[in-house]
């Protein structure tokens, strides 16, 4: 976290009333989870005097929203603006306010009302149309601003269970049991690559190739300029908005997300491989065009 971000949260929390007197410079990104009961004003401000809602209280950090279709549908839609713009903007009789607001938004649902649909062993009670109406309860707009969605298939046993014995056998073996032949690459390394990724970015900022630090934040001009996929990867894409009848909004979004993985791929060039990562990571756009709900799901701005 660079100086300026640090400086923006502490004044954030400040304002909010959330640092004590003796504290400094806030030194960590914030992490905000708020309860699904939460108001209009909670989540994005509000309030006499005006204070930060959580959206602008998890700002240079993360929001996450868990149960996300258990919250009033008119909260959830207070969130339009924030995500597009990066700000909150409150008016009141007396008073104009406008907060900062770009978090990382992480966000979890259940597939249906019972929580079963998909499940291999069959359990889920609930009809197609009560599934269909469940989901609706997100808006398609608010669901176009949210630049990731994946499923999330529960996890077997097997799985569970291996990490287990793998450390009883590399102990029996006389290892410590820290490391295994099939474990999953590990945060750190993820984290590494995350890294060199931003340092990509930052790097085209400092060399005046974009006006925006990072990815997410880069404009159609900045797009053409350092986003725009090879010859592949543009029938890649033009296929894809035209099969799923992606908006504009979602357009630009397939573009920096492929842009963010080529920067993980270390690779100057978008190519086909990124644009088809960044599309099949819009799971509702593709269930909208061919069927059923999934699983499970997550979405991620």
């Amino acid at each position: 976290m660079s100086y300026d971000e640090a400086l923006d949260i502490t004044a954030i929390h400040s304002v909010a009333g959330l640092l004590s007197p003796d504290r400094g410079l806030v030194a960590t990104r914030p992490f905000r989870a708020p309860h699904h009961t939460v108001s209009a004003a909670g989540l994005v401000g509000g309030g006499d005097p005006i204070r930060p809602g959580e959206v602008s209280l998890a700002h240079h950090g993360c929001l996450f929203l868990d149960e996300l279709l258990e919250f009033r549908r008119g909260v959830l839609e207070a969130l339009r603006e924030p995500l597009e713009e990066g700000t909150v903007a409150l008016c009141r009789a007396r008073a104009r306010v406008v907060f900062p607001a770009r978090p990382i938004l992480v966000a979890a649902i259940n597939p249906c009302p019972c929580g079963f649909h998909g499940d291999r062993g069959n359990r889920c009670v609930c009809a197609l149309d009560r599934v269909r109406a469940y989901r609706a309860r997100l808006s398609g707009p608010l669901l176009d601003r949210i630049d990731l969605h994946i499923a999330l298939p529960p996890v077997d046993v097997a799985h569970l269970c291996a990490p287990l014995r793998a450390a009883e056998g590399e102990r029996r073996d006389g290892r410590d049991g820290r490391a295994s032949l099939h474990a999953p690459e590990s945060s750190a390394a993820v984290r590494a690559r995350v890294v060199e990724a931003r340092a990509a970015q930052r790097a085209r900022f400092e060399a005046g190739e974009v006006v925006a630090t990072h990815n997410a934040e880069l404009g159609p001009r900045d797009l053409a300029r350092v986003a725009m996929p090879d010859a592949s990867g543009a029938r890649v894409l033009a296929s894809a908005v035209e099969r799923l009848g992606l908006s504009a909004r979602a357009y630009t979004k397939v573009l920096r997300v492929a842009r963010t993985l080529a920067d993980m791929d270390g690779s100057s060039a978008v190519r086909a491989a990124h644009v088809a990562e960044a599309i099949g990571a819009r799971l509702f756009d593709r269930e909208a065009a061919s069927g059923p709900p999934p699983a499970a799901a997550a979405a991620g701005a």
